[in-house]
């Protein structure tokens, strides 16, 4: 083989060498291009998961947020209706306390009232001596009626007639222009054993707030259509 031959083996052998070598070079920088776009993938696909969590959890904020608003306006709403119906409710409660005055203004029908309410009291007890006590204007109301309210009850009770002793410690008086602060009576008794275990307040107040307590349900489902918790 002459020299020339040679130098053209040469030549052959550079230029395969550096073929193989451009070839690894691309192949390198292609491989490198589709890492690097992957990569790059991955890190914008983690950025839109960060920003999807983010914004979901926003949201969520958000929504709870309108959740608590809308819980506390429709509270406030219920406290307000819940309010005006008690006004109301109320209302009408003391329209009946100040019927209540007029009851005891009719000294006829008091009078006769209150023997019912000694008589009521005496069959409740069942004492054979008790102590009654009245507002300092009743009286001369009920000692008038204190005979007969003994033998009736003695009649119903089928006992002997009872021993009852007015208190010289009076119910407190109606209310007046005279008397708007602190506790007023309407009228009516209370009676009491002796030894003050047994108590039986049968004033005009009393009958008046039981009676608004039983009929409480049948007034708010009349008025607001509702029954009283």
């Amino acid at each position: 083989m002459n020299d020339t031959d040679v130098q053209k083996q040469i030549q052959q052998m550079v230029r395969f060498i550096r073929q193989e070598a451009e070839e690894k070079a691309n192949e390198i920088s292609v491989a490198a291009e589709e890492e690097f776009n992957i990569e790059k993938l991955q890190l914008v696909e983690a950025e839109k998961k960060k920003i999807r969590q983010e914004y979901e959890r926003k949201e969520k904020q958000v929504d709870i947020r309108r959740k608590i608003e809308y819980s506390m306006q429709l509270n406030a709403s219920r406290i307000k209706v819940l309010q005006a119906q008690d006004d109301l409710v109320n209302s009408m409660k003391e329209e009946a306390s100040k019927e209540l005055l007029r009851v005891s203004g009719d000294h006829h029908h008091y009078k006769k009232l209150l023997k019912e309410l000694v008589v009521q009291s005496l069959l409740r007890l069942k004492e054979p001596a008790v102590l009654l006590r009245c507002r300092k204007d009743d009286v001369h109301l009920v000692e008038h009626v204190l005979h007969s309210a003994k033998e009736e009850y003695a009649e119903k009770a089928s006992v002997h007639s009872p021993e009852i002793v007015v208190d010289d410690i009076h119910l407190p008086p109606g209310p007046s222009h005279h008397h708007t602060h602190g506790l007023s009576c309407a009228g009516g008794v209370v009676l009491a054993s002796r030894d003050g275990k047994i108590v039986c307040e049968n004033t005009l107040d009393a009958r008046l707030e039981v009676a608004f307590r039983k009929k409480l349900p049948q007034i708010r489902k009349e008025l607001f259509g509702i029954a009283a918790a």
